[in-house]
Order: C-alpha cells, then sequence, then structure tokens
C-alpha cells in the first residue's frame, strides 16, 4: 500500500508544479502586457526588474494555486483511468477514497501552506510590489531624442532635432521652445548643429548649440500686443544647461503604504476593523447629539420669543404674524444646519463604510483561499476519474470550465460587498458554497462509480425521452 500511495504522490507532483508555474508565467505575462508603457524607455536595471517580477509573481500565487490544484488533480486521475490504472486498482479491491487519500492528505498540508502564506507572506510581499511598482511609475523616461519626433521630457522645453548621427551625441537642425514662463511660444532656438550630453549623476543637460538664433517675442513693453515687438539675435556658438533633472528611480519609504488593508495579517486587519468600526459609531452618536442640539436650540428661541411678545400690547394678529416669521426663520436656519451637517457625515460615513469592508473583505480572503484549494481537489479528482482523459486536452477544458466559475462568482460577490448589497464574509465565501455540492456531488459518484459521463449512458437516457421512429413489420 505504501508503494501505492508513493506512486500517487509522485504521478500528483508532478503535474502540480507544472501547472503551477504555467499559471504563475501567464499571470506575470499579463501584469508585463499591462504596465509595459510604464516599464520601456525607462532605462531600468535588470536588478530591479527582476525584483518586481518576483514580488509581482508572489502577489499572484493566490489565483495560481487555485487552478493548478484543480488541474492538476483532473490530469492524475484522467491519466489513471485513461491507461486503466485505475481499474487495475479497484480490481484489487481498494476503493477510489483510499485512493485519493494520500492525495486528500497533500491538499490539506498544502490548504495550510496556503492560510500561512496568505496570512504572513502575502502582506508583505503586496508591500514589496506595491511600493516598488509606484516607484517604477513615478520614474521619469530616460533621456532619448529621437529624429523628427518632439521630445517634451523636460518640464517647460519641447526639443526637436531633424537628424540625429548614430552613436553620437551630435544633432542637426535642432529647435528648442522655451515654455518656461507659461506664456505659450515666445521664445525659440535654432541651431544648424548641436551636441548634447548628462553630468554623470543625469541631474543636469547640457547643450552646446552652434550656428543659430534665438527668437523672442517682447511681451514686457506697453501695447505690445498691438505692436508686436520682435527680437532675433544670432550665435556662432551657444550653450544651454537644464538643470533639476532627474533620470534615476528613488525609492519611497515602504512604511507609506504599511497602512494599506493588502499589507496586512490577521491580527492587524482585525485591530484596524474594530478601531474603524468605534471611530464609525462614535460619529453616529455624535451626529445624533449635534441634531438634537439643533432640535433643542429651536425649542428655546421660540420660547423666548412667545415669552417677548406675550410682554407687549400688541393685537392677536401682530403676536401671531411675529411669532411665525421668528419660528419660521428659525426653523429654516436649523433645517440648513442640518442638511449641510448630514451631507457632509453621509459623505463621510460612506467612506469609512467602504474601507471597513475592504478590510472584512481581506479578512476572510486569508481562509477562502486555503478552503479553495481543499474544494478544487474534491472537484477536480472525483472529475478526472469519472472523464478517464488526461494530458492537457480534456482536463484543461473542464479545469477552465469551472475555474472561471469560481473566479467570477468570487469577483462578482466582492463587487456586491463594495457596493453595500452583500455582506462581506457571504461575498467572500460565496464562490466555496457553490462549489462545494458539486464537489460533494462527484466526489460521491466517483466513489459508486456512476457512469455520470459515459456516452452510451447518455444515448439511452436521451433515445427514452426521444425515440426513434421505426418501420413496423
Amino acid at each position: 500500500m505504501k508503494k501505492l500511495y508513493w506512486f500517487i504522490l509522485k504521478s500528483y507532483i508532478g503535474p502540480l508544479l507544472f501547472t503551477f508555474f504555467i499559471a504563475l508565467f501567464i499571470l506575470v505575462m499579463q501584469f508585463l502586457w499591462k504596465y509595459v508603457d510604464e516599464l520601456v524607455g525607462k532605462g531600468l536595471e535588470l536588478g530591479v526588474l527582476i525584483e518586481l517580477l518576483f514580488y509581482a509573481s508572489s502577489t499572484f500565487v493566490p489565483l495560481a494555486l487555485p487552478l493548478a490544484i484543480l488541474l492538476s488533480s483532473l490530469m492524475t486521475f484522467g491519466n489513471f483511468g485513461e491507461h486503466y490504472e485505475l481499474v487495475a486498482m479497484k480490481s484489487t479491491g481498494i476503493p477510489l477514497r483510499k485512493i485519493m487519500m494520500p492525495l486528500v492528505i497533500l491538499s490539506v498540508f498544502i490548504s495550510v501552506f496556503a492560510f500561512f502564506f496568505s496570512n504572513n507572506v502575502l502582506p508583505i510581499a503586496n508591500l514589496k510590489f506595491y511600493s516598488l511598482l509606484y516607484d517604477v511609475r513615478q520614474k521619469k523616461l530616460t533621456f532619448n531624442i529621437q529624429e523628427g519626433v518632439f521630445y517634451n521630457g523636460i518640464d517647460g522645453f519641447t526639443i526637436y532635432a531633424r537628424e540625429k548621427v548614430p552613436e553620437t551625441n551630435i544633432i542637426k537642425d535642432v529647435m528648442i521652445y522655451n515654455h518656461s514662463d507659461r506664456m505659450g511660444n515666445i521664445k525659440l532656438t535654432t541651431a544648424k548643429s548641436g551636441e548634447m550630453t548628462l553630468t554623470a549623476d543625469q541631474t543636469m543637460l547640457i547643450f552646446k548649440l552652434y550656428d543659430g538664433y534665438n527668437y523672442e517675442d517682447i511681451v514686457n513693453r506697453d501695447n505690445y500686443r498691438v505692436n508686436r515687438p520682435f527680437q532675433r539675435s544670432w550665435f556662432a556658438e551657444q550653450t544651454k544647461m537644464f538643470s533639476g533633472l532627474d533620470f534615476g528611480m528613488n525609492r519611497t519609504d515602504e512604511e507609506l503604504f504599511r497602512n494599506n488593508y493588502q499589507m496586512m495579517n490577521l491580527d492587524q486587519l482585525s485591530r484596524v476593523s474594530d478601531s474603524l468600526k468605534s471611530e464609525l459609531q462614535l460619529r453616529n452618536e455624535r451626529l445624533i447629539e449635534s441634531i438634537e442640539d439643533h432640535f433643542v436650540f429651536i425649542n428655546q428661541l421660540d420660547s423666548d420669543a412667545l415669552s417677548d411678545t406675550s410682554a407687549t400690547h400688541h393685537t392677536l394678529r401682530e403676536l401671531d404674524t411675529g411669532f411665525m416669521i421668528n419660528a419660521i426663520t428659525n426653523a429654516l436656519q436649523s433645517s440648513r444646519s442640518i442638511k449641510n451637517n448630514l451631507e457632509f457625515n453621509n459623505k463621510d460615513f460612506d467612506g469609512r463604510t467602504k474601507r471597513i469592508i475592504r478590510h472584512d473583505l481581506e479578512w476572510h480572503r486569508k481562509f477562502t483561499l486555503s478552503i479553495a484549494c481543499l474544494i478544487l481537489f474534491f472537484i477536480g479528482a472525483p472529475l478526472g476519474a469519472i472523464i478517464r482523459k488526461g494530458g492537457l486536452g480534456m482536463p484543461v477544458v473542464f479545469s477552465i470550465i469551472f475555474f472561471v466559475i469560481f473566479h467570477v462568482i468570487s469577483i462578482s460577490g466582492e463587487k456586491y460587498a463594495r457596493a453595500g448589497a452583500m455582506s462581506p464574509m457571504l461575498a467572500m465565501w460565496l464562490s466555496s458554497l457553490v462549489l462545494l455540492p458539486v464537489g460533494i456531488f462527484l466526489t460521491y459518484k466517483a466513489t459508486t462509480d456512476s457512469p455520470l459521463l459515459d456516452a452510451e449512458n447518455w444515448n439511452r437516457i436521451l433515445k427514452r425521452f426521444f425515440p426513434q421512429k421505426g418501420n413496423s413489420i
């Protein structure tokens, strides 16, 4: 029995690792396609790119691991069924539940590892990844003037060169537009040729221009809008220096991102969520007290107005009119104040509630990853034993179908929870609740050798409902 268990484990671990790294590679490629415009042309070092891809791949483990378990379990038992190894095991009196037992134990260990990874490793990976991605996105493009293209990578200036000598810094037919005064194209420098260099720290750009002109619209004289004074000066050689450049990548302090809910473990999420709920409750109590104080203030004003007007010797009509005007004025002022207070607090409460929901969703996500690994195993293993097809054909089709269902339900539930239409707990566990009965059903059918996907069995069922018409003799 031990040799059989080792054989099953070896047959399962290979496809598991293969499918896991394939899924991880596909997700990383999707990340590159998404951010390719922000990575290209910035002169990033190879070490920075490797570090960014490593942290990105770590954040994709919660998606790649359940898919790998589903596909590998389906492939393993599909191969067993296709090569009649499953039949040989059953013929010796070993039921399917015992054949699945070593992989069930392994799946439990994988689920425990998934929980540990989600609670301890993933927050750190998210912190490293998002802080590094922020630094990469903030990094300026490397200085690279191309022929016939206007370059505006320097604030306040636009540079154009009609021709650039290959593998040198020599440029010809240069135009430099100066917009630093924020008054439009009033300053222009042209030159027949030039040479451009960067300082060693890449913070200053030096242009040496030859045989050119400086053009400027004069805007500091009287009636310049009518006279349009213009100035032109020729030079044989001129040096222009552009300072304040920073083409290097500055690393941001990671502590600035640590308060994000994706960078927290269970204990931190619980403490922050409880704190946010307490603050929300306190704000709600203060709002109620503020509204009650407004009503007390109105009643006090009305009582004072009534006592003042009662002490005078006016007619009843004058008494009623003065009292009504005073009461209406007080009510309008207080109503406007209450309305403004409610509108402000409504936005504040909405923002605080969304923050609480995000923290609660992330708290439940720590558990749903590990449970999803178990549920998808109990879908893939019995389904592979039923369809009896291995390889990357039919198992991939069924795996994609079930994983898409799992992912769509998860995303939909999370969106409903963020919108306040569903509780965070139900939203995060909805996909597991939907697929758990499917796993139980498939496991039951596989252990009882039910011909669930047998073509001949389905043909017999269809013939009962749609009998073929034959010629009677």
